[in-house]
């Protein structure tokens, strides 16, 4: 099954957070094609590289239903990855977010 969704990443830092958005592979957990907003990683590192790094969230979308959950963020290798056991209860969450129907702002 090859399945990719749309995420946005918060990376949380002291007094600010690193907004991105990327792509989560639901069969291996993999977060891929990251696209930071406002923060430039070539110049600046990844933010779990920096001092002032705390943690990492993904949130998955539908709209405006939305889940959250605990992002691995790797400061070496610079990718970012969902546990295995935290990808088991993600899949369970995300059918439930996604065989409800949208709802809409009024």
């Amino acid at each position: 099954m090859d399945l990719k969704l749309p995420i946005t990443i918060i990376d949380e830092l002291s007094d600010d957070e690193i907004r991105a958005q990327g792509e989560l592979d639901l069969a291996s957990g993999e977060i891929r094609n990251v696209r930071y907003e406002d923060y430039d990683a070539a110049t600046q590192g990844v933010p779990a590289s920096r001092k002032d790094y705390e943690f990492s969230v993904g949130i998955l979308r539908n709209g405006q239903r939305e889940v959250e959950f605990r992002v691995e963020a790797d400061a070496l290798g610079g990718r970012y990855s969902v546990t295995p056991s935290e990808l088991l209860e993600l899949k369970g969450r995300a059918a439930k977010l996604f065989s409800q129907p949208p709802q809409n702002m009024h």
